[in-house]
C-alpha cells in the first residue's frame, strides 16, 4: 500500500463520520478542494464511488460503508499504537469522544477539566451534550456519562459523582398567592411547571420517597420545557413550582429569591457514572481520564 493511499483512507473516514467535507477539512487542517480532490483520486484508484455527494452534506455509498466498517477498527488500532507511544514518553495524546447530560457535564466533568487539560495537552475532549441515552457504540463515542440506575449492565461504569437530590421550589412571589404543599399530593392544586422527555418525548413524573416506599405524581400547570434552564427562569418569574436538581437552586435559596417545599419527600438518586464497552481497550488518554473523573468520596 503506498503511503498515499492510507493518508487517504484515513481522511474519508473523516469525512464520513462529519458527513460533510466543511466539517472534515477544518478537522483535517486542509482546504476542501484538497480533500475533495484526494476522495476523487481514492475513489478512481479503487474503481468504485465511495461517496454520494450532495448540496450541503455527504453520505457514504453502500461500497463505502463496507470499507468504513474495516477501516473504523483498524484506524482505532493504529490511534491506539500512537497514544501507547506517546505515553512511553510520559505525553497521553488522543481525542476521547464523551457524550453527557448538560447537568451532568457542568457538575461532574467541567470542574475536573482545567487541571486535567493543563496536566496532559496531549489530549482533547470531544464532548457531545445531549439529554437523551446515546449510543455510545453506534456513534463512536469512547465514553457517555449519565445515573448509575439507567446504564447498561453489559457496559463498564465507574462512579464519578455523589448521589443527586431534586428540589421542589417556587418563587415568594408565587407563595404569596398559593400555600405551600404539604405532601406531594397537594401539587394537585398548583401550578407545576413539566419537563419534556426529550428521548420518549412524554412528560417527566416527579419522583418522592415516603417511609422507602416510592411515589411518582404526575403534575400539570401551563408551562411544559425540554430544558432545565428555562423551568428554573420560570420558576424565579413566579409561573410556578418547578422540579430541579438541587445542586442548581442552593444559591437562590440561600438568598431567598426561591422557597424549597417537599424536602422530605425528596430522595436521593445513583450519581453520575461514566460508562463504556466492557470490550473496548482503553486508550492511556482514557485511563488518565477514568482516574481524574473517579468520585471520592468525602470522610
Amino acid at each position: 500500500m503506498r503511503r498515499t493511499d492510507l493518508y487517504d483512507l484515513a481522511a474519508f473516514a473523516v469525512v464520513a463520520e462529519k458527513g460533510s467535507f466543511t466539517r472534515a477539512s477544518a478537522e483535517l487542517g486542509m482546504s476542501q478542494s484538497a480533500l475533495s480532490h484526494a476522495m476523487k483520486a481514492l475513489e478512481e484508484r479503487l474503481g468504485t464511488r465511495l461517496l454520494s455527494r450532495i448540496t450541503r452534506s455527504v453520505s457514504t455509498t453502500e461500497a463505502g460503508e463496507k470499507l468504513l466498517q474495516t477501516l473504523r477498527p483498524a484506524l482505532k488500532e493504529i490511534a491506539s499504537g500512537v497514544d501507547t507511544v506517546g505515553s512511553l514518553r510520559g505525553k497521553a495524546s488522543g481525542t476521547i469522544r464523551l457524550t453527557s447530560t448538560k447537568h451532568a457535564a457542568s457538575s461532574v466533568l467541567m470542574p475536573v477539566l482545567p487541571a486535567f487539560l493543563a496536566k496532559h495537552p496531549g489530549i482533547q475532549i470531544d464532548l457531545s451534550v445531549d439529554d437523551s441515552l446515546t449510543d455510545i457504540v453506534a456513534n463512536r463515542m469512547d465514553a457517555g456519562i449519565r445515573f448509575g440506575d439507567i446504564i447498561e449492565k453489559d457496559m463498564i461504569a465507574v462512579r464519578i459523582g455523589p448521589d443527586i437530590k431534586m428540589a421542589v421550589v417556587g418563587s415568594p412571589s408565587y407563595f404569596a398567592k398559593h400555600p405551600a404543599p404539604k405532601t406531594p399530593r397537594d401539587l394537585a392544586a398548583h401550578r407545576c411547571i413539566n419537563y419534556r422527555r426529550i428521548t420518549a418525548g412524554g412528560l417527566y413524573a416527579w419522583d418522592f420517597e415516603d417511609q422507602d416506599r416510592s411515589i411518582q405524581v404526575r403534575v400539570d400547570g401551563p408551562l411544559v420545557f425540554n430544558n432545565s434552564d428555562l423551568i428554573r427562569d420560570a420558576v424565579l418569574q413566579g409561573q410556578g413550582l418547578g422540579y430541579v436538581y438541587e445542586d442548581e437552586v442552593l444559591d437562590e435559596i440561600g438568598n431567598g429569591k426561591l422557597t424549597r417545599v417537599l424536602t422530605k419527600w425528596s430522595p436521593a438518586f445513583p450519581g453520575y457514572h461514566l460508562y463504556y464497552p466492557s470490550r473496548r481497550q482503553p486508550t492511556s488518554a482514557f485511563s488518565l481520564l477514568v482516574d481524574a473523573l473517579r468520585y471520592k468520596k468525602r470522610r
